[in-house]
C-alpha cells in the first residue's frame, strides 16, 4: 500500500518525456497504471491469507522478500541503474525496515487470527498515519481540518476494533497498529527519496538491501515451520512477492509520475473497499454490517485530509 503526504501540497514527480514532464504528458495511461497499482495492493491481504495455508508466517515473509528482491535486482541490472549515493542508504534502510520487513511481517502475523476484511479496515488508516508522520517529519503545520479528520478516522478504527474484539484489542490488532506505524515511516522516507530518484528504484534498492537478511530468514523459517504445499499457497506467495511487493509499487510510482501525486492519492481511497470485495470473492468471508460502514467512514476522513489546503 503507498500513501502520499496529505498534510502538504504534494509535488508531482517530474519525469521528462519528449521534452515535457510526465505530469504534463500524463493522462489515461498514467491513471490506468495507478489504478493497476491500487488493485495490486488491494490483493495483498487475500494473497497473504492464501500463503499462510502453506507456509508459516516467518518463512512466508522471508520467501516473499527473496523473490521480490530477485525480481527487483533483475530490473535494476537490466536498466544498468547505478548504486545509490552513500548518503541515501540510511533512508533506504528505513524504507526496507518499514515496507519490506516490518509491514509484511506484522500484517502476516495479524492475519493468523484476524480476517482480511478486519485488517483492511484497520490498515485503511495508513494514508492518514503516513500524512501525520510526514507532517511531523517535515515540520509542516496542516490546518485544523486535517487533524480533525485524522483524529476522527483514528477513532473510527479504534471503535471498530474494540467492537469486533469484544471491548479489548487483540494481539492481531496490536500487530496491525504496529504495521501502520512502521509502514508509515517507510512511506514517509520513501516519499522523500522519491524526489531524488525514481520511486521504483527506491523500493528496488530497499528490496536488494534486505536480500541477505531475507535469505537467512528463509533458511531458518523453512527449517522451523512446516510447509504444506497447495496451489493457494503457491499463488499467494507469488502474488505477494511479484504482484504486491514489486509490480504494484512499480506501476504505482510510474502512474503517480504521470498524473501527479494528488490525483493518484484520490485513486488509492478505493483500496480498502476493494480488499473487502476480494475477501468475500476469494476467501468467502462474511462481512459484519459494521465492516463496510467503518471502511466508508475511514474513506470519508481520508478524503477530507486530501482536500484541505
Amino acid at each position: 500500500m503507498t500513501a502520499q503526504n496529505s498534510a502538504t501540497r504534494p509535488t508531482p514527480i517530474a519525469v521528462q518525456v519528449g521534452g515535457r514532464s510526465a505530469v504534463q504528458a500524463g493522462g489515461r495511461g498514467g491513471t490506468g497504471l495507478a489504478l493497476l497499482g491500487v488493485v495490486a495492493f488491494s490483493l495483498t491481504f487475500p494473497a497473504t491469507a492464501w500463503g499462510l495455508e502453506s507456509f508459516g508466517p516467518w518463512s512466508f515473509v522471508a520467501l516473499r522478500s527473496v523473490l521480490a528482491a530477485v525480481i527487483a535486482g533483475g530490473f535494476l541490472l537490466a536498466g544498468r541503474v547505478p548504486l545509490p549515493a552513500r548518503k541515501h542508504w540510511a533512508g533506504l534502510a528505513v524504507v526496507a525496515g518499514g515496507v519490506v520487513v516490518g509491514f509484511p511481517l506484522l500484517t502476516t502475523l495479524a492475519l493468523r487470527t484476524s480476517t482480511t476484511s478486519h485488517a483492511a479496515v484497520v490498515v485503511g488508516l495508513l494514508p492518514l498515519t503516513t500524512a501525520a508522520l510526514s507532517a511531523l517529519r517535515t515540520g509542516t503545520r496542516p490546518p485544523r481540518a486535517f487533524w480533525a479528520a485524522a483524529v476522527a478516522g483514528a477513532l473510527v478504527v479504534l471503535a471498530f476494533t474494540l467492537a469486533q474484539s469484544g471491548g479489548a484489542p487483540t494481539a492481531g490488532d496490536a500487530y496491525l497498529f504496529g504495521a501502520l506505524l512502521v509502514c508509515a515511516a517507510g512511506y514517509t522516507e520513501g516519499g522523500r527519496l522519491a524526489r531524488l530518484m525514481p520511486g521504483w528504484q527506491v523500493i528496488g534498492w530497499a528490496l536488494v538491501l534486505c536480500l541477505p537478511l531475507a535469505l537467512a530468514g528463509s533458511v531458518l523459517g523453512l527449517a522451523a515451520e512446516p510447509v504444506h504445499p497447495t496451489w493457494h499457497g503457491a499463488a499467494g506467495l507469488l502474488w505477494a512477492a511479484a504482484g504486491s511487493t514489486f509490480l504494484g509499487l512499480y506501476v504505482w510510482y510510474r502512474g503517480m509520475a504521470a498524473i501527479g501525486a494528488p490525483r493518484a492519492s484520490q485513486l488509492q481511497l478505493a483500496q480498502p473497499l476493494l480488499t473487502l470485495v476480494w475477501s468475500v470473492a476469494l476467501l468467502g468471508e462474511h462481512l459484519s454490517p459494521a465492516t463496510p460502514l467503518a471502511a466508508g467512514a475511514v474513506l470519508v476522513c481520508i478524503t477530507v485530509t486530501q482536500r484541505v489546503k
